[in-house]
């Protein structure tokens, strides 16, 4: 079987805070929400239909609680793929999502930043097919 990253942890304040934005606001599907005890849990999201997920992982401690919002540094995190671009920038907008710069288009397709609800960035994208970026 071919290797493949099968989870990307995301620090966060709350649980039930952040399953209403990413469910919520971005339509993630809730994967598993498993109570591990000492108020720890698995939670596990992702984008309807794709098979990359997100473990949403509550922040223990001063160390990960200082980063929450700031994995990378302010660079963009993660890059979240749509086939529709335009549905999916309207319909965020619309659910308070906030963007942090106008749409633009790119050599690799149309894209916009967004700050999820800690300020981690986002690329919304929709790339162009066949120019070698392809997921």
């Amino acid at each position: 079987m071919p290797q493949r990253l099968s989870l990307t942890s995301l620090l966060v304040a709350d649980y039930d805070e952040a399953i209403a934005y990413f469910v919520g606001k971005l339509g993630f599907d809730l994967r598993e929400d498993t109570a591990l005890g000492d108020g720890k849990r698995w939670v596990v999201v992702a984008p309807q239909g794709a098979g990359s997920e997100l473990l949403l992982a509550r922040a223990v401690g001063n160390r990960q609680s200082r980063v929450i919002g700031d994995q990378s540094g302010g660079r963009v995190f993660l890059f979240l793929e749509t086939d529709d671009f335009a549905r999916d920038h309207a319909a965020y907008t619309q659910r308070g999502v906030r963007f942090v710069e106008q749409p633009r288009h790119e050599p690799y397709g149309t894209v916009a930043v967004f700050e999820d609800l800690y300020g981690n960035r986002w690329d919304l994208v929709q790339p162009i097919r066949g120019n070698g970026v392809e997921a």
